[in-house]
C-alpha cells in the first residue's frame, strides 16, 4: 500500500480521500515546520502532500528515499525545487484551477473597496467619527476596466465586470480579435489600456517580460484618476512610482493584495490615502482551500494507485508505457515550442503541428501539449502540459494537427508552425538514435543544431564578413561558443546562424552584435534541458 505523508494544514476531508482510495497517510500538519524531522521521516513515504509551509529543497530530497510525488494543494511551487526533484525522479503536481474564481473576486472586492473607500470609512467609523462627506467615492457603473492578462483568472474578472456593466479593455499578447470578441472586450495595446483606463487589475504571472510593466514611465501614461488593483503577483508595479503617483494625484487609488517583498512589513504604498492593502489573501477562502487539497488528494491518488499523471509539472500526461519510448520526442516538442515562443512578440492566432513517420505513431495529445507549454512558458513560466492547452482555448488560439508517412530522410520528425497576424514562423526538428533532440529546420533553411541551455540566434542576409563580425564580436566580449550552426537558403539570400553558448549572452553582447548592422536579428533563447 503506496504511504503519503501530508505535512502542511489540509482538509479532513481530502485526508479522507487517501483513505478511501487505500492509500496510507500520516497527517501532521506542523511538520513542514520542522526541517530536520521532516528530513528524519521523510525516506518513509512515496507521497508528500504540502501547501506553502512545507520547503521541498534539495537537501530534503536527499533523504527522500522511497518518494515519487509531490503534491502542492495550490498553484504556486516556489517552495519546491522542480530540478532537483526532476533529477530524483519525483514528479511534482500542482492544482492550477482550484482558486480562480476566489482570486477574481478578490480583485473584483478590492476594485470595490478603493472606487468606495471602505476601510478607511469603516476604520473612521470604529472611531466613533461619523465623517459622511469626507469619503466621496465613485461608481464602478459605465466606467473602463483595464484588464492585463486575460487568461484564466483574468477571463472569470471580465466576466464579473460585464455583469456590473463596464467597459472592458484587455491586453494580452495571446488573447485573438475573435476571443476577446467572444468574451465581450475591446482587445488593445498596452497604451491605450494605460491612456483610457479608470480602473486598472493585473493578471498576469511575475516574469521577465512583465516585471515593472507599470513602470514609471508607464505611469505617467495613466489617465488622471485612474484607480490600480494588483492582486496578481509582487513586481508588476513599480511600488516607488506608483506611491508617488498617488500623492500627487494622477493616481486616485490602489489596491494590492501582493508585493515586490513579502512578507510586506513595509512599503511605499502603506500608510497613504485611498490605498487598501491585504495580505496575500487571493486564495484564502474556505472553498478555494477545500477545492485545491481535494484535487491534490485525488491527483496523488490515480499516481500512487494507476500512475496516470495530472497536472504534473515536471512529467508529460503519459503511460508509463509510453513515457520509455516518448520521452526524446516530448522533450523536442517542448524545445520547438519554446523556440516559437521566445521568437514571438505578437498575438498568436494558430499553432499548427505535423508529425511525420514515427512522430505521427505517437500519443499526439502529450506531444501536442508539450509543444503549446513550450510557446506559453515564453509568456507564463508557470504554464504545464495540462494548463496550456486550457490557457491556448482560452485565447483563441487554434491548434492543428496533421500526420503524415515518412516522407524524408528521417525516420520521423516535427514541423511546427505558428500563426500570428504579421507572419508565420516554422520549426523542425527530430530525435537521433543517440536519443538527443536536433533542429532540422528553421525558416525553411535546413540545420543541424545541437540544443543546449543557452543559446544565440541570428539572422543575416548572405554576403560575406557577417560569420567574422559574428565570432569577432562574441570573442571581443568573452562570450564562449559551444557548438556553432548555419544555414542558408540561396545564395545573397537569408541566412542564419544558431549558437549553442556556455552561458547566456548578455544584453551588452546583443546590442554590440545589433550595433555592427550586419544582422537582421539577434535573439537570446534559453531552454530547460
Amino acid at each position: 500500500m503506496p504511504k503519503v505523508l501530508v505535512s502542511d494544514k489540509l482538509s479532513e476531508t481530502a485526508v479522507q480521500i487517501f483513505r478511501d482510495r487505500g492509500v496510507e497517510v500520516d497527517y501532521m500538519p506542523d511538520l513542514g515546520k520542522d526541517k530536520e524531522k521532516l528530513a528524519e521521516v521523510i525516506g518513509q513515504y512515496d507521497g508528500l502532500a504540502i501547501r506553502s509551509a512545507t520547503k521541498v529543497t534539495e537537501k530534503l530530497l536527499e533523504s527522500a528515499t522511497n518518494l515519487k510525488v509531490v503534491g502542492r494543494a495550490g498553484i504556486g511551487v516556489d517552495n519546491v525545487d522542480i530540478p532537483a526533484a526532476s533529477k530524483k525522479g519525483v514528479i511534482v503536481m500542482n492544482t492550477p484551477f482550484g482558486n480562480s474564481i476566489t482570486t477574481a473576486e478578490h480583485a473584483i472586492a478590492m476594485m470595490f473597496a478603493v472606487a468606495r473607500q471602505l476601510p478607511e470609512a469603516s476604520a473612521s467609523t470604529h472611531a466613533g467619527k461619523w465623517e459622511k462627506s469626507r469619503f466621496m467615492g465613485v461608481e464602478l457603473f459605465n466606467k473602463t476596466l483595464g484588464v492585463i492578462g486575460a487568461g484564466n483568472i483574468g477571463s472569470i474578472v471580465i466576466d464579473r465586470a460585464l455583469g456590473l456593466h463596464m467597459k472592458v479593455l484587455a491586453y494580452d499578447p495571446f488573447l485573438s480579435e475573435e476571443r476577446a470578441k467572444e468574451m465581450g472586450v475591446t482587445k488593445v495595446e498596452l497604451d491605450d489600456l494605460l491612456a483610457k483606463a479608470d480602473f486598472i487589475t493585473f493578471h498576469v504571472p511575475l516574469t521577465e517580460k512583465t516585471k515593472n510593466i507599470l513602470s514609471r514611465e508607464n505611469i505617467a501614461k495613466l489617465k488622471k484618476g485612474v484607480r490600480i488593483i494588483n492582486c496578481a503577483r509582487g513586481g508588476l508595479v513599480d511600488e516607488e512610482a506608483l506611491a508617488e503617483a498617488l500623492k500627487d494625484g494622477r493616481v486616485a487609488g490602489a489596491a494590492f493584495d501582493v508585493f515586490a517583498v513579502e512578507p510586506a512589513t513595509d512599503s511605499p504604498l502603506f500608510n497613504l490615502p485611498n490605498v487598501v492593502v491585504t495580505p496575500h489573501l487571493g486564495a484564502s477562502t474556505t472553498e478555494a482551500q477545500e477545492n485545491v487539497a481535494l484535487q491534490v488528494a485525488e491527483q496523488m491518488s490515480d499516481y500512487l494507485l494507476t500512475g496516470a499523471v495530472q497536472n504534473a509539472l515536471n512529467m508529460p500526461s503519459v503511460t508509463a508505457e509510453e513515457a520509455a519510448v516518448m520521452g526524446p520526442w516530448i522533450k523536442l516538442a517542448g524545445y520547438l515550442g519554446a523556440f516559437v515562443g521566445q521568437m514571438t512578440d505578437e498575438p498568436i492566432k494558430a499553432i499548427n503541428i505535423l508529425y511525420d513517420g514515427v512522430a505521427s505513431t505517437m500519443n499526439l495529445n502529450a506531444l501536442n501539449a508539450s509543444v503549446i507549454a513550450g510557446v506559453m512558458k515564453a509568456t507564463n513560466p508557470d504554464v504545464n502540459m495540462v494548463s496550456a492547452p486550457v490557457m491556448a482555448k482560452e485565447r483563441g488560439v487554434q491548434v492543428a494537427t496533421t500526420t503524415q508517412d515518412k516522407g524524408g530522410v528521417y525516420e520521423g520528425y516535427i514541423k511546427l508552425t505558428v500563426v500570428t497576424e504579421k507572419r508565420e514562423r516554422s520549426i523542425g526538428g527530430t530525435v537521433f538514435s543517440d536519443g538527443k533532440p536536433r533542429f532540422i529546420q528553421i525558416r525553411g533553411i535546413n540545420v543541424d543544431a545541437e540544443i543546449g541551455e543557452h543559446m544565440l540566434y541570428t539572422r543575416n542576409k548572405d554576403v560575406p564578413g557577417v560569420i567574422g563580425a559574428l565570432g569577432a564580436t562574441l570573442g571581443d566580449l568573452g562570450v564562449n561558443i559551444a557548438n556553432f550552426t548555419l544555414g542558408r537558403s540561396a545564395t545573397g539570400d537569408d541566412a542564419i546562424a544558431i549558437l549553442y553558448l556556455d552561458e547566456a549572452i548578455s544584453d551588452e553582447a546583443l546590442d554590440a552584435l545589433r550595433s555592427t548592422g550586419k544582422f537582421l536579428q539577434a535573439r537570446r533563447l534559453q531552454f530547460e534541458l
